[in-house]
This record gives structure tokens, C-alpha cells and sequence, in this order.
């Protein structure tokens, strides 16, 4: 009996030992958790910069989809526009070779002049078709000179107009859309030199 009394009595103890001991390491782990936890305006107070900042991802996601968008038409926009702008500048030197044409065969006897008609009426058709898909000529004799649209071939002194005049146009410019496709080549006037 005595045995049993002393088995009991050292579970009991080992019992109560396994009590403290669990019930310090809990205690220290209630400790610890009491200095991580937060109060619960500083968890509101987290959570709503979370919020502001989710919502700031989310207008700014927003708002590049919709740059992607207009870029995207944009893009498709000027693709239909200029489609034709390699195509146009190759057949720009048809329509100039049609004008030289007119130009040489200027005051020739009428048995050239059915021929002179029919380039007439082709440079006619030419340019008709040109112009309905927006291609412009640029022809500027006596315009004052603009680099964005023309190409100087030479300059000529000249006081019978102001300086930087164009007073010769070689070769026609075009335009697409407004966008320039081939500069017109001309010739400039500049002011003549001081004679002493």
C-alpha cells in the first residue's frame, strides 16, 4: 500500500510539475503576443492604408488600360491615315514625268496635239485620283520659304522680291493628310550682295 501511496503521490508531483511548466511557457507566450498584438485602431488604421493603397493600384491599373487603348486606336487611326503614304511616293514620279511631258511638248504643230490631249487628260485623271485620297501637291512660286515643307536647291540673288522667297519650283512637293510625303525642291531668292 505504501507503494501505491508513493506512486500516486510522484505522479501527482510530476503532474504538477508538467502544470507549471506548461503553464509558463504559456504565460511567456501570452507575454510575447501581448507585445506583437496590435490596439485595434492601429489595425483599423492599417488596414485602411491597405484599402487606400489596393485602391490606388486599382486606378492606376485602370488608368494604364485605358493609355493602352488610345494608343492602340491611335495607332490604327494613323495606320488607316498614312497607309498609303509608300504607295503615293512612288507614284509621285508618274505625275512628274507627266508634267515634263507638257512642259517639253509645249508649242509643238498640231499633229502632236491629239497626244498632248490624251497626257492632259491622264495627268488630269492623275491627280483627281490623288486628291481623293487626300494627297495634295505643294507648289509654292512666290510663297516665302518653310523648311518643313520645302527643300532648297540653290539660292539666287534677287531684289525683285524679298529675301527667302521661293521663285522656282523644280520639283512639286505632296502632301498626305497633311503629312508631308516628298519636300518640294526649289530656288530661293537672297537678298544681292552690297556692291561698293
Amino acid at each position: 500500500m505504501a507503494e501505491s501511496e508513493q506512486k500516486k503521490s510522484a505522479t501527482e508531483e510530476a503532474l504538477a510539475a508538467e502544470q507549471s511548466a506548461a503553464g509558463a511557457g504559456t504565460g511567456s507566450s501570452d507575454a510575447a503576443q501581448g507585445d506583437g498584438e496590435s490596439t485595434p485602431e492601429e489595425l483599423m488604421a492599417k488596414l485602411e492604408e491597405d484599402l487606400n493603397a489596393a485602391r490606388d493600384a486599382a486606378l492606376r491599373a485602370h488608368a494604364d488600360a485605358q493609355n493602352i487603348k488610345r494608343r492602340a486606336e491611335q495607332d490604327v487611326e494613323k495606320a488607316r491615315k498614312f497607309a498609303l503614304e509608300s504607295f503615293s511616293r512612288e507614284l509621285l514620279p508618274v505625275v512628274d514625268n507627266l508634267e515634263r511631258t507638257l512642259a517639253v511638248t509645249a508649242g509643238h504643230d498640231e499633229s502632236v496635239k491629239p497626244i498632248i490631249e490624251g497626257v492632259e487628260l491622264t495627268l488630269k485623271s492623275f491627280t483627281d485620283a490623288l486628291r481623293k485620297f487626300n494627297i495634295e501637291p505643294v507648289d509654292p512660286e512666290g510663297e516665302p520659304f518653310d523648311p518643313q515643307l520645302h527643300q532648297a536647291m540653290s539660292m539666287v540673288e534677287n531684289a525683285d522680291v524679298e529675301p527667302n522667297t521661293v521663285i522656282a519650283v523644280m520639283q512639286k512637293g505632296y502632301t498626305l493628310n497633311s503629312r508631308l510625303v516628298r519636300p518640294a525642291m526649289v530656288m530661293v531668292s537672297k537678298a544681292p550682295a552690297a556692291q561698293e
